[in-house]
């Protein structure tokens, strides 16, 4: 998997991401919780660390679901928001 530098903030993420939002919102009923959990340690396996979240979605629900699918995977996860 490819990388990509943000900014100046020295922080890189996968040139590939994964976005949240369909899995809390938006698309109708929310996804299968295992399921999205699943998916996302699939995609950390993939090489993916970029996961596009937001409270909109759901206060800390898209980023409660990442945080499921990265505890079983032995990755480091660093979160944007600090530099926002």
């Amino acid at each position: 998997m490819q990388n990509r530098k943000l900014g100046n903030s020295g922080l890189e993420v996968s040139a590939i991401g994964l976005g949240c939002m369909g899995m809390t919102s938006a698309y109708g009923l929310p996804a299968d919780k295992t399921e999205m959990i699943s998916l996302i340690a699939k995609a950390i396996d993939f090489g993916v660390t970029l996961f596009d979240t937001a409270e909109a979605y759901g206060p800390f629900a898209n980023e409660a679901l990442v945080g499921g699918g990265a505890s079983a995977e032995p990755v480091s996860m660093r979160s944007a928001r600090a530099l926002s």
